[in-house]
């Protein structure tokens, strides 16, 4: 597979991740909570507050969808190892492990307003330690894009 083809599917991959994220924020979520409400509407003062938190953590996602169309754009030409992607994928470690310490925080905090489930809780650990996950993939492999960018500017200047 060549580097314009990857790039192809990869971007291709990143649109339908894209349209997937926008039908669960934008309809699965908001009616499994419009569902909850007609089954216990003594919990409405929740749905707002939640569909804001859920708004918030929605937006780190999709900048992270942009940073790896820029990512896929400089794989099809030709520059796969480039400091630019290096900084992308930090910046990439950085929006996960941010997103997902926040979505945990809020899910604690929203639990002593009394406005969560202690088991919503625990299962947002799982969420923390996804975003965990990739925030250290994206960041080894932007210290190895990064080396491997200096070795291809030093190998360059050899030549």
């Amino acid at each position: 597979m060549n580097q314009s083809s990857l790039s192809k599917w990869l971007k291709w991959i990143l649109v339908v991740i894209g349209l997937c994220g926008l039908i669960v924020y934008a309809w699965v979520i908001p009616s499994l909570g419009k569902m909850l409400l007609s089954e216990y509407p003594e919990f409405s003062y929740c749905y707002v507050p939640w569909m804001i938190l859920i708004g918030i953590t929605v937006v780190p996602c999709y900048v992270v969808l942009v940073f790896g169309w820029k990512i896929a754009g400089n794989i099809g030409m030709d520059r796969s190892f480039s400091l630019e992607n290096a900084k992308l994928l930090k910046q990439i470690a950085v929006f996960a492990a941010a997103d997902a310490g926040f979505f945990f925080v809020m899910n604690v905090v929203y639990w002593f307003l009394n406005m969560n489930h202690p088991g919503i809780v625990l299962a947002s650990i799982t969420i923390l330690l996804v975003g965990t996950a990739i925030s250290a993939a994206s960041a080894i492999l932007s210290h190895l894009v990064g080396k491997a960018a200096e070795l291809q500017k030093q190998s360059d200047l050899t030549i």
